[in-house]
């Protein structure tokens, strides 16, 4: 006989989630219902946890995640979950959208700007220094980057197994990011067509993945973290979003990551890691240029990002948060990181977080809140190029 194994415990924080914040850019079908209620039932938590949704696009999660640690900064939460969800094999980008006659009618923002390629061209137009040949090298080295990280072991203890069902596959266990391709060269990207403008310089290769995925995080303040003994990965300094001209959103990170740094009181030369989502190479490297900081700097992306891993747009703002986390507890010497991305229609966010293995880092207790990274990323599923 086997002897019997003890059912696990529950973590004595579950009873004290005072809210669930879900995200997501396509609030139908599997993605509406108000999510985060949806997920908060779907999850078996008490009854009594209410949950919400939000819709920032792709800031989504990184939405989810400001406004519940504004609340617990205030002191109307104490442990909050936040995240973000996109089905996009269910929901592609763009479908069933009905935007608002008067963009069209009034030219309030240019037809070509409902498509994010369409505005990754744009930036090019703008910003002639940035070539192909410099996207295509990014996304090349993005690729390798991922492919080490994960020779490494440093993305899996973020990700949670899935269970999918594919039609004509049945039921299968996702452990591991279907979207990534190692072993691409410059050679493979520069063959690739360029579906938005011809002649253009924006492809498959250096842009993000449409795929699907799910992110969660686990916030508290620091007094609840240290009553019931969660992990702090990171303390949330500042935060900031920016709108820019709907044209040209891949440059909405600039000037949320200048608000951010200013309300932090802060530079751009304290940051010592960056966590850039990759919706296109260009858009990433318009943000390099206007910081000064070089194409290959290695304190940006150090795991690879989005162009290799994936964009399933509502999701990615923890993924880019798990990612920091895993690199503050790898590097000590490094007191504070952001996470930033555009977002469509003309917008930019940018978190800056506090490495708690610092060691200037102080005991906030009473003030600012931590962040504990607890439920990190779930494995993103179907891959497909954008």
């Amino acid at each position: 006989m086997h002897p019997r194994t003890a059912a696990p415990q529950p973590h004595p924080a579950r009873g004290r989630i005072d809210e669930v914040a879900v995200a997501a850019t396509t609030q139908t079908g599997d993605q509406g219902l108000t999510l985060g209620r949806t997920a908060a039932l779907l999850a078996g938590l008490p009854r009594t946890v209410p949950g919400f949704a939000i819709d920032r696009m792709c800031a989504g999660a990184m939405t989810a995640v400001t406004t519940t640690a504004s609340g617990i900064g205030f002191g109307a939460y104490d442990v909050v979950i936040a995240g973000g969800v996109e089905h996009m094999g269910n929901h592609p980008m763009g479908s069933g959208a009905d935007p608002n006659p008067r963009f069209m009618s009034e030219r309030l923002v240019d037809p070509a700007a409902l498509n994010m390629g369409n505005t990754a061209e744009n930036l090019h137009d703008r910003f002639p220094a940035i070539t192909k040949a410099r996207t295509d090298a990014y996304a090349v080295a993005s690729q390798d980057k991922l492919e080490a990280a994960y020779a490494k072991g440093q993305i899996q203890p973020d990700l949670v197994p899935v269970a999918t069902l594919k039609p004509g596959h049945g039921w299968t266990v996702n452990s591991v990011d279907e979207p990534p391709r190692p072993g691409t060269t410059f050679e493979d990207l520069a063959a690739l067509r360029t579906p938005f403008r011809a002649h253009g310089r924006v492809t498959a290769g250096n842009a993000a993945g449409l795929n699907d995925g799910a992110t969660a995080a686990v916030l508290a303040s620091s007094e609840a973290a240290a009553e019931l003994g969660l992990p702090v990965k990171m303390r949330l300094v500042s935060y900031a979003y920016a709108g820019v001209e709907p044209e040209v959103m891949g440059i909405g990170p600039v000037p949320a990551t200048e608000k951010a740094l200013k309300n932090a009181g802060l530079s751009i030369e304290d940051i010592g890691l960056f966590e850039v989502n990759e919706a296109f190479a260009v858009q990433v490297l318009s943000f390099l240029d206007h910081f000064g900081i070089p194409d290959d700097d290695p304190r940006v992306n150090r795991y690879g990002g989005a162009i290799a891993v994936g964009h399933p747009l509502a999701s990615s703002g923890v993924r880019l948060m798990n990612q920091l986390a895993r690199q503050f507890e790898e590097d000590p010497s490094v007191r504070y990181g952001i996470t930033t991305m555009c977002i469509g229609l003309g917008m930019g966010a940018t978190v800056i977080w506090e490495n708690p293995h610092h060691s200037k880092y102080t005991d906030y207790s009473g003030t600012v809140a931590a962040v504990v990274h607890e439920a990190n990323s779930v494995a993103t599923t179907e891959g497909a190029a954008a």
